[in-house]
């Protein structure tokens, strides 16, 4: 009798055993979610290209500050300059700038794509903004941020000089098909001692997407909005290195709090992943918008492939990286550092690829 009752009392822990398991299973923490698509994606890493990789680990690193990120920051210094030691022999004068800019904007000509043909149609007239914004600033500003500068970035920022970027940031047309961009660029502009257009940019952008005309947006438009809002917030940041103040950026956070079903409904789990991020930098980690888009983000989650695929499906890591990064950012959240600088974090800067070197 007692050897039945031993076993019976074994098989029912057994069988709690197992319930629990396949509970913890079918309901992981958000941070389980997140070391998911770590374990995806991480193996592969370093098969990634250069600004794929260096995108991912970069963040990584700004979040845990594991080392075991460095040769992917170092992917990302070697992009950088390697394009600014081409912009520096290339691409300096005028007539070059112009040559290069109508080159890469023949790329957006040819494609069907709402956003493409707009950014064709804005910049068509100004199509320096290509060199100057897409290329030339930005890693600028990414070398700035390690605490490095380009060998000749004498030469460089006289080529920023020469164009007034207030025409670009300031313009409808422009914000409607380069908003996040144009949010990151001037922040970057400011970063790096330059020309000042950040409030000029905020005004414009208010004026060009009223949040009484919401309704009047095409998707694309309506995600080009949030996507400028949630860059706003991260470009202030210097992207997940320092934290926010919510009354800075009052009018940004009341929106979110009012549309948050709007956004979830409508745009894409990246932009619904950043605007949880905002909150997050904000220090707002109890706000019921940080917990409903945490729930959006892990519900995305192929648990077969262990990543959150495209709208379409699509699984292929290098193109799904960016949705999925910011998802490992949201579920597991570890707070902002001010991180790598050749001065704080010496030992991610042994080796500096050629043409970099200490501001």
């Amino acid at each position: 009798m007692r050897l039945v009752l031993s076993r019976y009392w074994f098989f029912c822990l057994l069988f709690c055993w197992s319930v629990a398991a396949n509970s913890l299973q079918l309901n992981p923490t958000y941070q389980q979610s997140a070391n998911q698509i770590r374990q995806t994606f991480e193996p592969q890493l370093y098969t990634f290209p250069a600004y794929t990789a260096g995108h991912y680990g970069l963040r990584m690193y700004r979040q845990s500050l594991d080392p075991k990120y460095a040769a992917a920051i170092w992917m990302d210094m070697a992009r950088v300059v390697s394009n600014l030691n081409r912009y520096s022999t290339e691409v300096v004068t005028p007539e070059q700038v112009q040559q290069y800019s109508l080159t890469r904007l023949e790329n957006y000509k040819t494609s069907p794509k709402e956003r493409s043909q707009r950014r064709y149609k804005a910049t068509k007239t100004m199509p320096e903004y290509i060199y100057l914004g897409v290329g030339l600033l930005g890693s600028m500003a990414r070398a700035d941020e390690y605490g490095l500068k380009h060998q000749n970035d004498t030469q460089l920022r006289q080529v920023l000089r020469r164009y007034d970027f207030k025409k670009y940031v300031t313009d409808p047309e422009m914000i409607q098909a380069w908003a996040a961009q144009l949010a990151n660029q001037v922040y970057w502009l400011r970063q790096l001692g330059e020309q000042d257009v950040v409030n000029d940019f905020i005004i414009a952008f208010r004026e060009t997407y009223p949040d009484s005309h919401d309704s009047q947006l095409s998707s694309q438009q309506y995600s080009n909005k949030i996507y400028g809002l949630t860059h706003i917030i991260f470009a202030a940041s210097k992207y997940y290195q320092l934290p926010i103040h919510e009354k800075d950026y009052q009018w940004i956070f009341d929106y979110y709090r009012k549309n948050i079903d709007k956004i979830i409904a409508e745009t894409k789990e990246d932009v619904i992943a950043e605007v949880g991020i905002n909150f997050l930098l904000a220090g707002l980690d109890t706000d019921p918008v940080v917990d409903k888009t945490r729930n959006v983000i892990q519900k995305a989650i192929n648990t077969q492939y262990g990543m959150i695929p495209s709208v379409t499906g699509d699984i292929d890591l290098v193109s799904g990286e960016h949705r999925n990064v910011l998802a490992i950012m949201l579920l597991d959240w570890k707070g902002t550092h001010l991180a790598p600088t050749i001065s704080l974090h010496p030992q991610i800067f042994k080796s500096i690829p050629y043409g970099l070197m200490a501001k």
